[in-house]
């Protein structure tokens, strides 16, 4: 069965910061597609992530793996990756799994592209 609804977008706000903003289910039929996309960014010389879960309604086992796989090229890399979720649902994942010590966590992306910028 293949997801209700993905939708994936990239926008740089300043050169080597991205944001990626994500909607709809990140699933293992979706995961795939952000891997892909963190891959392409980190390779073409972005340092900076941003992942903005803000609309994303359901994520899973293999949508952590890809974030942490994300994260851990980042840093590979002198990098980093941040996570803007204000939604409940979606950081109480991460708050079960124990993933919201690993990862910077903000409310907004004001907040996640001041942290950025300030590196």
């Amino acid at each position: 069965m293949a997801s209700m609804e993905f939708n994936l977008s990239s926008r740089a706000p300043e050169e080597n910061l991205t944001v990626i903003d994500l909607r709809g289910e990140v699933d293992a039929f979706t995961a795939p597609k952000l891997k892909q996309e963190i891959i392409n960014l980190i390779e073409r010389g972005t340092t900076k992530l941003a992942v903005n879960l803000a609309d994303v309604k359901y994520l899973d086992s293999t949508g952590l793996g890809v974030l942490i796989g994300g994260l851990k090229r980042t840093r590979d890399r002198g990098g980093e990756l941040v996570l803007i979720c204000p939604n409940v649902r979606i950081m109480r994942i991460f708050e079960i799994t124990g993933l919201s010590r690993i990862f910077e966590m903000f409310q907004s992306e004001a907040e996640a592209l001041d942290h950025l910028k300030g590196k």
